[in-house]
């Protein structure tokens, strides 16, 4: 008997694989695609809102005093709707930094001012004859639309020359509305 000589046919698994791509090129270019979608939504929400002068915000407090711009400090101003999810859940921020700053916010078409009294009151944002924050009652959306405000809730950051220095539409957190307010003071 003879032996072969032949060498054995390569089988399919032997072909030589390309080169995978490195991970973090990988995880790169996921960032990116990522950033860009965020960056893309926040433009979205943001367009047609005001810049550069904020318009004239006045109006009634819950408790009666007038509010407005301030030309002594920077002043957040936060629109938002009893009826809103989100802004339920931000509650608590805004109350926490409009201790530490100046704050205006607008209830818009949530009802009357007693009804947006009572509101705060069962949601525990009322501490004894004061609100946990200064609240304008906007029942018709006429300051909203003034400020051209159309997805809830959406902050204003206002410098004390009354310049809107930063936007945001959503959800911020506390230490991003303070962060702004930082910056805006």
């Amino acid at each position: 008997m003879t032996k072969s000589t032949s060498t054995p046919a390569k089988a399919e698994d032997d072909k030589p694989r390309p080169k995978a791509k490195p991970r973090w090129k990988r995880w790169l270019i996921d960032a990116v695609v990522v950033l860009l979608i965020i960056f893309g939504v926040r433009w979205w929400q943001q367009r047609g809102l005001p810049e550069g002068e904020a318009p004239p915000l006045a109006g009634t407090s819950l408790t009666g005093r007038a509010l407005g711009l301030s030309s002594e400090r920077g002043t957040m101003v936060h629109f938002w709707a009893t009826w809103c999810g989100v802004c339920k859940m931000m509650d608590g921020s805004v109350a926490e930094v409009s201790d530490d700053y100046r704050v205006v916010t607008v209830a818009t078409q949530s009802g009357t001012p007693n009804a947006v009294r009572e509101w705060m009151q069962e949601h525990e944002l009322w501490e004894g004859d004061e609100p946990a924050f200064d609240t304008i009652a906007d029942p018709r959306g006429e300051l909203a639309r003034a400020w051209n405000v159309s997805a809830f809730p959406t902050t204003f950051f206002v410098s004390p020359e009354g310049e809107i220095e930063h936007v945001e539409v959503g959800f911020t957190t506390e230490m991003g509305l303070r962060a702004r307010m930082w910056m805006t003071d």
